[in-house]
């Protein structure tokens, strides 16, 4: 599976952007899927993730309340809806598929990944 990510971009703080994730190749369409972050000079940690069919949602902490997940069901098209931006939630981030159905905050559930989007908040 080839994953795009897309939708990164500079944003002031408050701000809003939504990224999308586009699977190619096999289809991820009965995978979980899931994004993360990886900040300069940080390790890459959990974003959200959601299961084959659009639930078994989870998000970290840090987003919870301010980002939303999102898949159309059968399809392996993934979205991040990301509001109230911070400056800390400047970072790459990266798109997923799950080796099973359901996915988590753990990376090592995660078969593929994409190159990741860039994601700028200036305060």
């Amino acid at each position: 599976v080839q994953l795009q990510a897309s939708g990164g971009g500079l944003v002031q703080a408050g701000g809003s952007l939504r990224l999308s994730c586009a699977a190619s190749g096999r289809t991820a369409s009965n995978n979980g899927m899931g994004w993360f972050r990886q900040a300069p000079g940080k390790e890459r940690e959990f974003v959200a993730a959601v299961g084959w069919n659009g639930g078994n949602i989870v998000y970290a902490d840090s987003v919870k309340g301010r980002f939303t997940i999102s898949r159309e069901y059968g399809k392996s098209t993934m979205y991040l809806q990301m509001n109230s931006l911070k400056p800390e939630d400047t970072a790459v981030y990266f798109c997923a598929v799950a080796r099973k159905a359901l996915a988590g905050r753990d990376r090592n559930a995660y078969a593929s990944w994409g190159q990741g989007t860039q994601v700028t908040v200036s305060s």
